[in-house]
């Protein structure tokens, strides 16, 4: 007989919470350069996040894929941590409201169930709106701005929070699953989408978890401490452009793509924006960071 690992919840004691918002990210297929799941770890170190609940693996997991872990207690007592999506919540330093972080791995199965259950702590935690953060390979280059597209539950809520639309249709993960899930239920839930380009094979892409932080600071009014992020961003970087330097097939193909992204840039609507709003959006970041003027 399978020991069932509970899903422990709030249901007992509920914390109380101060117009929380739900941030979720989850490894796998969604979580291309691990950019959105080292943006949430960020954030439960930088907030000090409090565990809170996690969700039963059973019925959702695949062991041989997503396999448990062998532990050993004081060198002699071996325990299984089973992986699974754990849910923390911490206050946002400055403010009084809560955030509830949602640290996952992508189920193998039963997704509708497993939104549902994730449903389930929304609505008991008093959860207001939900922010999912995901990255994808694409066909940008590392040399320039990570782009960060998304979607929201509305056309209004898309043009307040700058969403830059996305036209990708195809297939889509449990990011993608659980933001309609949300939407379908009435919660209102927006997806910040980073691009990572799909030539590096480095693993970890801390510019791409960087530009997603960048996207909380901007939907949260708030500064996020980006501690080692934007030195490990510019490391990455470099390395990447000596690697690229060393292919002449590789330079060849960043600079078209340099070429691009620049022609882009030409017709990109900011040049639209209004010298009002490039001046309240600098009054925003200058507010978060302590150096507002009056």
């Amino acid at each position: 007989m399978t020991e069932r690992e509970p899903s422990t919840g709030p249901d007992d004691t509920v914390p109380t919470l101060v117009d929380p918002v739900m941030i979720a990210a989850f490894e796998g297929w969604n979580d291309a350069g691990e950019a959105a799941s080292t943006a949430l770890e960020h954030l439960e170190l930088t907030w000090d996040a409090t565990p809170l609940a996690s969700i039963d693996p059973e019925d959702y997991y695949d062991f041989q894929v997503t396999r448990p872990h062998v532990k050993l207690a004081d060198g002699i007592t071996r325990r299984i941590e089973w992986q699974t999506t754990r849910l923390s919540v911490a206050q946002i330093p400055g403010t009084e409201r809560h955030v509830v972080l949602v640290n996952g791995i992508e189920p193998n199965m039963r997704w509708r169930s497993f939104c549902a259950e994730l449903l389930g702590h929304i609505e008991r935690l008093g959860v207001t709106k939900v922010i999912t953060l995901g990255a994808l390979l694409t066909d940008t280059p590392h040399t320039r701005p990570t782009p960060v597209s998304g979607t929201s539950y509305d056309a209004v809520s898309a043009s307040e929070m700058r969403v830059e639309p996305t036209s990708y249709q195809g297939p889509t993960g449990i990011v993608g699953v659980f933001q309609n899930a949300c939407v379908e239920a009435g919660i209102p839930a927006i997806s910040f989408w980073a691009s990572v380009p799909h030539y590096v094979s480095q693993a970890r892409v801390p510019k791409a978890a960087v530009a997603l932080l960048h996207r909380i600071e901007e939907v949260l009014d708030v500064e996020v401490p980006l501690g080692a992020l934007p030195e490990q961003a510019e490391e990455w970087e470099r390395t990447v452009s000596e690697m690229a330097e060393a292919d002449d097939e590789v330079r060849e193909y960043v600079r078209q793509l340099e070429e691009q992204a620049e022609a882009a840039d030409d017709d990109d609507d900011l040049s639209k924006a209004s010298g009002d709003e490039i001046a309240a959006d600098f009054e925003r970041y200058l507010r978060r960071r302590g150096q507002g003027g009056g």
